[in-house]
This record gives structure tokens, sequence and C-alpha cells, in this order.
């Protein structure tokens, strides 16, 4: 965990973001906080350049519209040719047929490092069809310490069947590989109140993929504690009067304030 976030900072890696118009400014601050560097762009005729100059590409598919699906077909395209980091956030897959068959025809097309979403999502992406409650995951679909052998099986599966790495976020996260799941339960409940906290995890996710290669379960494993972990430390300064709107702010100063130190003490996980 430690060195994974300490290769972020070291490295400051580069990451395209065509993410949603709602949390785009959120996305860019936590990606600065984590040690990131952020390039938003999805105009079609900027995208290939602005991923070719990148290490890490996330697409984010929380508004979609005629013109940003192509464009996130054609980066996809791009980052693969050149050999960098790609993930995939199905905001809302299973809540429309446009986001559905938007995130299942990215998968036939371009190859995926990490899936990252809810657990409504992700199934999906699994089962072709799905329902979510707007872009929240359904409660019938939540991981629980009653469901979660099943659910580690799930993905385990999951995983070795897209050919990636998956990661489930919730009360409880998983994030997994085919043989390897990293069982997670670092965050606040109250993280659901604020717009954004996962498409800003997608992004620093991307960024620990990118600073490193070569241990990319536990750098996204690493992220997720990270994240979980900033929700605690951002809810542990709230005052009587601040509501999700300063909560907001002390996740991202809890980001950017965290060491490989506090993060190897903080994280909350266990390997299945």
């Amino acid at each position: 965990m430690k060195n994974c976030l300490e290769n972020v900072r070291k490295n400051t890696p580069l990451v395209h973001n065509i993410t949603n118009y709602v949390t785009v400014n959120d996305v860019a601050n936590a990606l600065l906080a984590c040690g990131g560097s952020p390039i938003m762009s999805d105009d079609q005729k900027d995208v290939e350049d602005i991923t070719s100059i990148c290490g890490g590409l996330s697409i984010n598919i929380g508004t979609l519209n005629q013109n940003t699906i192509p464009s996130m077909f054609l980066a996809g395209k791009q980052a693969n040719k050149l050999g960098h980091k790609v993930l995939l956030d199905p905001v809302g897959a299973g809540a429309s047929a446009l986001r559905t068959n938007t995130a299942l025809d990215l998968l036939k097309e371009v190859k995926f490092d990490v899936i990252r979403g809810n657990i409504s999502e992700i199934k999906t992406l699994a089962y072709g069809s799905g329902s979510t409650k707007g872009v929240d995951a359904d409660m019938a679909d939540a991981v629980t310490e009653d469901t979660l052998d099943a659910a580690v099986k799930f993905v385990k599966e999951l995983s070795g069947k897209m050919g990636c790495i998956i990661a489930v976020t919730g009360a409880i996260d998983l994030v997994s590989d085919s043989e390897t799941c990293y069982v997670i339960r670092n965050g606040r409940k109250e993280m659901g109140r604020i717009t954004g906290t996962g498409c800003q995890l997608s992004a620093v996710m991307t960024a620990y993929l990118v600073a490193n290669p070569d241990h990319m379960l536990q750098a996204a494993a690493a992220s997720v504690c990270a994240m979980g972990l900033a929700g605690e430390i951002g809810w542990s300064h709230m005052c009587p009067q601040d509501g999700n709107a300063t909560y907001r702010n002390r996740i991202i100063d809890a980001i950017y304030n965290m060491d490989g130190e506090t993060l190897e003490k903080g994280a909350k996980y266990e390997v299945r």
C-alpha cells in the first residue's frame, strides 16, 4: 500500500479523463491531490492526441451524449495501441439502454485494465442487462457480510471472463483478479451523500495503475483504501455546522495530505 501511494507522488502520472460534467472539477482536484496530473478532453478531434501524451485513460459514462461516445472509442483504441492503462467506470449501466449498450460496446472494442463500479453496474456488465437506482446500486445487490463469499466468487469469475481487474465499491469494497480478491472495509456511509466520490476514485485509481504497472491489483486496492481512508479522516475533521459541501473538500484535503505511512496504518483489508 505504502509503495503504491509513494510511486504516484514520485512519478506524477498524467491521466486523460473522459468523465461526466457533474463531477469533472472534483475529479481533477482529486487527481492533483493524490499526486497525479489531470487532463480533461472529450472532443473527437482532440482525444487521440491527448491520450497519446498520457500514461492512463479513465472513461466514465456518467453523462453520455452523441458527441462524447465516439470520443470514448477513439481514445480507448489509441490507449490500447500505445499500451497505456485504461479504466472503465460504467456509471448508471442498467439504468438506461444507452448507458448499458455503450458500456457493453466499449468492452467489445477496447481492452480495459480495470472496470470499477458499484455492484449493480458490474452485474449489468456481467449479465448484459440489469437495473439500478439511478446511478446508485440497488440495495438488493449490495455486498454484505452475508453475501460476501458469493460476491468474492462472482468477481473472481468475472475477472477471468473479462480479462481485467474488477473493482466493486460500496459498503464493502472488492478488488479482484481471477485468483486474488482484496476485501476492503475503509470508508464512511456519508461518502454516498456526495456526488462524485466514485468518479474521483476512478481517476485516482488510474493514476495508481500508471505509477505501479507491475503491481496493478495491489495498486487498485491501495487506491480504494486511500479513498476510503480519506473519507474517514475527512469525517473526523467535520464540525457540527458542516455539511456535504465541506465534507467533499475535507476528503480531497485528506487525499492531498495522506502519506504512505498513514495509508499503511489505516488501510483495512483482507486478501482472499
